[in-house]
């Protein structure tokens, strides 16, 4: 697993401006060059799969099967409104926790709250004590590299919607039913891009599927993969 520029175990570069997004494509074929592959298939979840497309994009021949697992779509230029996610967000309102955490994510969207902790729920289709450690664990630790990594000049969506039109490996864009970050609506005019796309939407989950249904997901990830 390749842990982007200073997250996880990767060390924070001298040159902060090098965590941008366009700039970590060499990393991804780094690394396949280290692990001697002549094609790698790549998995990506959320702001990953901003990179995974990017590399697609940039080396078309060297990366094979793409598993986009609820990805971010800045890169291709999809945008996701406030309107979008508040339909969304309006679907759970029969969950217990839904009037503390809408009312956050309202706030939010105004411009006069940032508890992103309150709208937890709303990135787990499955809220228990397992889904709030492995959502708070996921949270950024290094504000600076989060920060590079969208800053501008990171996406180039015009371009990269072009390159993905002609990408001819099968694509794999897994959606979670009720994903507030990257809602299926999105992820499907995403998959639109792709020659060869195919769109799964997991009934029930969130932002992290494999936590909300681990069956159901490797059910689907994995005869993609093999």
């Amino acid at each position: 697993m390749l842990d982007p520029r200073g997250t996880g175990l990767s060390a924070f570069p001298a040159d902060a401006a090098s965590c941008r997004c366009d700039r970590q494509v060499a990393d991804v074929e780094a690394l396949r060059v280290h692990l001697g592959l002549p094609r790698v298939d790549v998995l990506a979840h959320s702001g990953g799969a901003n990179l995974a497309m990017r590399y697609a994009a940039r080396h078309p021949r060297r990366a094979g099967r793409l598993a986009l697992i609820t990805p971010g779509v800045r890169a291709v230029g999809v945008r996701i409104d406030w309107p979008r996610r508040r339909a969304l967000a309006l679907r759970r309102k029969g969950e217990p926790w839904f009037p503390a955490a809408f009312a956050a994510l309202e706030a939010i969207n105004e411009g006069t709250g940032g508890d992103w902790e309150a709208i937890a729920p709303f990135f787990c289709g499955r809220l228990d004590a397992g889904a709030r450690l492995h959502h708070a664990a996921g949270r950024p630790v290094n504000g600076e590299a989060d920060a590079h990594f969208a800053a501008e000049g990171a996406f180039d969506p015009e371009a990269t919607r072009a390159a993905l039109g002609a990408f001819g490996s099968p694509v794999l864009l897994l959606a979670g039913e009720f994903d507030l970050n990257s809602p299926p609506g999105a992820v499907a005019e995403c998959a639109g891009l792709f020659p060869r796309a195919t769109l799964v939407e997991q009934p029930g989950a969130g932002h992290y599927p494999w936590m909300d249904d681990p069956g159901r997901f490797v059910a689907t990830a994995s005869p993609f993969l093999e």
